[in-house]
């Protein structure tokens, strides 16, 4: 990397890179990891970790150019971060559950936040969420970051009382025939489904990753199907598609 960022041997489009042009091919790597990962290509997978460890590279080159940090000093971070995390590995203290390891964790985190706040102005409990983050990923990060600080249900009937009056709340709006309105209310509802999840120890994320995968193995059954039979989606009557969406629940049910 240091060679193709070289102003003399270097390659140009390279040399134009910066952090912020970066950042639309950091996520994707990240999310090409995730997709060799769910679908078990582990030789994928090895060369998606390491287009993605490239990336880390490549923004490391960037910033020792700058006189910010190195690639060393990324590695020794994470290390350190590691080990103060993880006492219980490194230095011996004792949890007796996953709850007593995940708030010993959830305080090493919140102490890292401190020290960086030590020298500046005191900020939000629920700054540092990254806003580029995917939207559910980064509502139930916000909701763990206000939960980890009591403001929460202490437990899941309240939340499902909440769906419901969001529910009721969406469908006000759709009458209202306001837009605006509408917008809003069905933000509601995804936030308060996402807080549904984080109590029913879901991950938001990859409930509606796995939901939509299995849309989409369905829907594919229907195509299959009415192909079968000469004709295209447009032509089926809506009871129609409907009965084979039933029978697509039925067949694929184990898939």
């Amino acid at each position: 990397m240091s060679r193709l960022r070289d102003p003399e041997r270097g390659c140009a489009w390279d040399l134009k890179q910066d952090f912020h042009s970066l950042i639309p091919y950091t996520i994707e790597e990240a999310y090409e990891v995730a997709d060799a990962i769910e679908r078990n290509d582990f030789d994928d997978l090895r060369g998606e970790l390491g287009d993605l460890l490239l990336q880390v590279v490549f923004h490391s080159q960037i910033a020792q150019e700058r006189g910010l940090f190195d690639f060393e000093q990324v590695a020794a971070a994470i290390g350190q971060k590691l080990v103060s995390r993880h006492p219980h590995v490194f230095a011996g203290v004792k949890f007796d559950n996953d709850e007593q390891r995940q708030q010993a964790w959830d305080e090493a985190k919140a102490e890292e936040r401190r020290q960086k706040q030590a020298e500046s102005e005191p900020e939000s409990v629920l700054a540092g969420v990254a806003h580029s983050l995917p939207a559910l990923v980064q509502c139930e990060k916000i909701q763990n970051r206000a939960a980890s600080h009591g403001f929460d249900w202490p437990e899941a009937e309240p939340v499902f009382d909440k769906v419901r009056e969001e529910l009721d709340e969406v469908h006000e709006a759709w009458q209202s025939g306001d837009q605006a309105h509408i917008h809003e209310e069905v933000g509601d509802l995804l936030l308060v489904a996402v807080n549904l999840a984080r109590h029913l120890k879901v991950n938001p994320e990859i409930a509606l990753r796995d939901a939509t995968k299995k849309f989409t193995r369905r829907f594919n059954y229907i195509e299959k199907q009415v192909a079968a039979s000469g004709r295209q989606l447009r032509d089926c009557e809506l009871a129609e598609l409907d009965g084979l969406w039933n029978r697509a629940k039925r067949e694929l049910k184990q898939v």
